[in-house]
């Protein structure tokens, strides 16, 4: 029963990541954009310790790695994405940009998912090109052109360290 429990704990910090996502989806709905882009921070807080913890306690899963790439593009794809939208003049390229960044994010969690690489990151993690759209959203600030490169950065073969 107990090794059950130390296995689940990793498991319900991703479960937090996620929460916080759809939270900060909800919230963008309602309006309430400060409390949106700090949910999508938050998150970040929950994806930090998801990995620590299992790598600790011994219990990485391959459950646990689908979860965390599942709560991620919802929690660092899609809520900054519907953030970005939300707060943006209407376009063609504001438009790109919104449909773009989720599909990067997505296209890059898979790609680690069925290659994993050991010390580096192959383009920018998820998380690293959500916070700035989750900053720039707490300022109420968007920038089509930013959130263009950012989701280009998520597929290009740069490596970027692991923390």
């Amino acid at each position: 029963m107990f090794n059950r429990v130390v296995k689940a704990i990793p498991n319900l910090f991703t479960i937090g990541n996620l929460l916080c996502g759809l939270l900060s989806i909800t919230f963008n709905m309602s309006g309430f954009i400060e409390i949106a882009s700090v949910l999508i921070f938050l998150s970040a807080v929950f994806d930090l310790l998801d990995g620590r913890i299992a790598r600790s306690l011994k219990v990485n899963s391959a459950l646990g790695v689908q979860l965390d790439s599942l709560a991620d593009i919802v929690s660092f794809g899609v809520a900054p994405a519907l953030l970005f939208h939300s707060i943006a003049a209407p376009s063609i390229l504001t438009s790109l940009a919104f449909i773009l960044f989720p599909i990067m994010g997505a296209l890059r969690l898979a790609r680690f998912n069925v290659k994993p690489t050991i010390g580096y990151f192959k383009g920018l993690p998820i998380p690293a090109a959500g916070l700035p759209l989750a900053g720039m959203g707490f300022f109420f600030y968007s920038n089509a052109w930013v959130t263009l490169l950012l989701a280009i950065l998520m597929v290009s073969p740069i490596r970027v360290k692991k923390l």
